[in-house]
């Protein structure tokens, strides 16, 4: 993806600096197939009133009036070191990656309006089972025992102000040690807000819980060549239940890494607010049987007027490490 985005909401930002603190000022995603810009198909609609967080009965379609809020904005986070500005256009993710099948359908929709929010560009990226980044191989170390100094707690001097020179942000940006780009993919909404995703089941590494990243462009446009321009307006994550990790854990190859696990409770990106902070409804396709495939919906609010990169001050970093290991953890 490629453009030039100071000229819209953000015209008091500069085009300079560092490329991972622009914001999609240079973007370019390479095109999965001649196929790639049809419409995105979702088998099953994710209802916003289904979820936490709405002012509608379940099973009603959410209306507002002037100055009634119908959603709440779903929680910005951290965009962490592992964001990778060149993603590939597709709704399989998988590659050649195993693990437990996970279908992430998605509906975007504006939280004062409840409408959905069209042609969106939405990224999603995600460790393998064994706890690898695609193209961050080397940070991970193959998702190995963690060392017997692994900090623990949060320190009470929790670092405030700019990152240093050459950081991203919510621990730091960190620029790819390899061309792998597998479980990472960008797709747009459809005319309902809805996007879906083929994927694994994200495995974990030390100091987070089980956690996938996301990001939502608008006002870009579509092309041959990708998507071009626009502001990134949520930067966010999703999380998985401690049942479901549980059950995740028994199935190879999770059951075969040997990294401690953080908990949902534990972790310090989640922050206990449900589905508006970004905890999917889970759905097993076998009953009982996480390993036969899982399916995870979210209704994310967003404000379409709002620029998040995730990499700015408000955004703070995990303060479980220090800034040394701030790129094992986000």
């Amino acid at each position: 993806m490629t453009g030039n985005q100071t000229g819209n909401r953000t015209g008091n930002e500069k085009a300079s600096g560092p490329k991972h603190k622009r914001d999609l000022t240079r973007r370019r995603v390479v095109m999965a197939g001649a196929g790639a810009m049809a419409a995105v198909g979702v088998g099953g609609a994710v209802v916003a009133t289904a979820s936490a967080g709405t002012n509608g009965e379940a099973g009603k379609k959410p209306t507002a009036s002037a100055g009634e809020e119908c959603y709440q904005l779903t929680s910005e986070t951290t965009e962490g070191p592992y964001y990778i500005d060149a993603d590939k256009l597709r709704r399989d993710i998988t590659e050649d990656k195993e693990g437990i099948p996970l279908t992430l359908r998605l509906k975007v929709i504006d939280a004062e309006t409840c409408k959905p929010v069209r042609n969106a560009a939405v990224d999603i990226w995600h460790c393998d089972a064994l706890g690898l980044y695609s193209g961050y191989e080397s940070f991970s170390e193959g998702g190995g025992t963690p060392p017997t100094d692994a900090p623990t707690g949060a320190p009470t001097d929790v670092p405030t102000g700019e990152p240093p020179a050459g950081g991203g942000g919510g621990g730091g940006h960190e620029e790819p040690t390899s061309d792998t780009r597998y479980l990472r993919g960008t797709w747009k909404t459809d005319k309902q807000g809805l996007v879906t995703f083929e994927t694994i089941f994200p495995g974990w590494y030390r100091g987070r819980c089980v956690h996938i990243h996301t990001k939502v462009h608008v006002d870009g446009e579509w092309t041959d060549a990708g998507y071009e321009g626009g502001t990134t307006c949520h930067t966010g994550q999703f999380f998985f239940d401690e049942d479901s990790v549980l059950a995740s854990a028994e199935v190879e190859p999770y059951s075969t890494s040997t990294t401690e696990r953080t908990t949902l409770d534990d972790d310090t990106i989640y922050d206990g607010s449900g589905v508006q902070g970004g905890l999917l409804k889970l759905k097993y396709r076998k009953k009982n049987d996480i390993a036969q495939g899982v399916v995870g919906s979210l209704t994310v609010g967003v404000d379409p007027e709002a620029t998040h990169t995730g990499t700015d001050d408000s955004v703070q970093p995990d303060a479980s490490v220090p800034e040394s290991e701030a790129a094992s953890v986000s």
